[in-house]
């Protein structure tokens, strides 16, 4: 009988890698670093998901729900492995609570970090209160208090959302896109207006990539029925008139410089590599690609493979990602995982 798979980190990916295995009847250990699992949806309170329009602490809470107290899934919750030696169909983790376990692969589903605004202060965030993140406004719908001013909780009348913040910026070593920021956003600006029918709405654009069918459902909906004003600018600075906030920058189409006032600023934040993947790579052997996400091999093979054989890799923890392509992801690394065990044995 092969022995358990190893799954590292309790988000989307992570959830479906443990459901799926567990739906074959086959056994798991799930780590997750944090006291509960759900990763980014749970712990930084999401509101809406994409495309579903379903509460993240529903759709993710139901995820949650479908592995715990299930027989074939040992669930270790603020836990990390801190070493991880021997070969495919027989290795060995060291957890940090000193104990260890066998396992006869592992998925690595460890995940993002949101791109910290204090690298950008150019554009207000730390310096003004009513400029804030993507997530921070997740936090404010998810809350049931809706969309307020930090400084002095009144209701926005007009706010900015600023696109590809930490994302394909070479300035900050961002090259990336981030992929899913423009589609949040604009299913944002569709969720401020119909809670703030008086309030304008702009997004500050490079591009708009809300990539296949998104393009309608998100970038043409929020513009003909939500009447979200779209602007291709270049930001220069967020500033203050004591009132209220000023982003100037140039409007890229018109080629002029353009200086509007907004009560509340809102960065449109992207996806770092997880602080830890340099630990992570460490302890399991594997490699990074030239950003610092897991690098992955080929896909025509087996899905998910990394530089190591019988470690395999999930979800954002290989680059940008939707939820939904991650739990795919997850999924798939499970059976790839799987069918690998079962040849080793």
């Amino acid at each position: 009988m092969s022995k358990p798979t190893l799954i590292v980190g309790g988000g989307p990916a992570g959830l479906a890698a443990a459901h799926a295995l567990a739906s074959v009847g086959h056994s798991c250990i799930l780590v997750e670093k944090e006291d509960r699992l759900g990763g980014a949806p749970i712990l930084s309170g999401y509101a809406r998901l994409v495309p579903s329009g379903e509460w993240a602490a529903d759709a993710i809470g139901g995820m949650v729900n479908r592995v715990t107290g299930v027989a074939q899934v040992d669930i270790r919750t603020g836990t990390t492995v801190t070493a991880f030696d021997g070969e495919p169909g027989g290795f060995t983790a060291t957890l940090s609570d000193g104990s260890s376990v066998e396992a006869g692969a592992a998925i690595l589903c460890t995940g993002f970090t949101h791109f910290d605004s204090l690298n950008k202060p150019e554009w207000g965030f730390g310096t003004y209160p009513d400029v804030v993140t993507t997530t921070q406004v997740e936090q404010m719908m998810s809350s049931g208090q809706g969309v307020r001013c930090p400084s002095d909780g009144r209701k926005p009348k007009r706010v900015a959302i600023l696109l590809c913040v930490g994302s394909r910026d070479r300035q900050i070593g961002r090259e990336w896109c981030s992929k899913i920021c423009c589609t949040v956003s604009s299913n944002m600006a569709m969720e401020i207006r119909e809670e703030l029918p008086d309030c304008h709405v702009y997004i500050y654009y490079m591009d708009i990539r809300t990539f296949g069918l998104y393009e309608t459902k998100y970038y043409w909906r929020s513009q003909e029925e939500f009447k979200v004003k779209y602007i291709k600018a270049r930001i220069a600075e967020v500033t203050s008139d004591g009132e209220r906030l000023i982003v100037k920058g140039e409007d890229t189409l018109v080629k002029r410089p353009i200086t509007i006032p907004f009560d509340m600023v809102v960065h449109a934040i992207g996806m770092d590599p997880n602080v830890d993947n340099a630990r992570i790579a460490t302890t399991f052997g594997v490699g990074l690609e030239r950003h610092g996400y897991i690098d992955q091999g080929s896909t025509y093979s087996a899905f998910g493979q990394t530089t190591r054989p019988g470690v395999f890799v999930a979800g954002s923890a290989t680059g940008p990602e939707t939820i939904d392509d991650s739990i795919a992801q997850g999924t798939a690394a499970a059976m790839a995982a799987l069918d690998l065990q079962q040849r080793a044995a």
